[in-house]
């Protein structure tokens, strides 16, 4: 139980980080850029690893190891820096960030459902298709 609740708090964290950083990186969009953003972001993301990475020690030189398409990871968050910076200012930070988890629950129900990329093989079940009925539900009124 101790472990749920440890999992659920990191989650709901992160899940915070992003509704903080969605509108920021919706600002520096507007101001200067898709594509500035994105490097900004990145960027800063980068230097605050480094400090961990320089205290702790890390494995970098594992790189040669990784399957050749996990080096695409950043670049999707151009799609998912790039689409709150469009998204953001027109339909606000809410109705944006809600789209954005809908389209990671989908994503992430078909990853389990095949096990791909890794992911624990998590059957497709009634349950889940229910679960995710009710979320586009609540996109759709959250978005009207």
């Amino acid at each position: 139980m101790q472990a749920l609740i440890i999992i659920i708090s990191i989650g709901l964290i992160a899940g915070m980080a992003i509704g903080v950083q969605a509108p920021m990186s919706s600002m520096i969009t507007q101001r200067m850029g898709m594509l500035e953003s994105v490097f900004i972001i990145h960027l800063g993301g980068a230097i605050a690893a480094l400090i961990p990475l320089f205290i702790w020690g890390s494995k970098f030189s594992q790189w040669r190891e990784l399957p050749w398409y996990t080096f695409g990871a950043g670049a999707f968050g151009l799609i998912v820096i790039s689409a709150m910076g469009f998204m953001i200012p027109r339909i606000g930070v809410a109705p944006s960030l809600i789209i954005l988890l809908a389209g990671q629950l989908v994503i992430g129900s078909a990853l389990d459902h095949y096990g791909w990329l890794g992911a624990v093989q998590r059957p497709f079940e009634v349950s889940r298709l229910l679960g995710l009925s009710v979320v586009m539900l609540g996109v759709w009124l959250t978005v009207k």
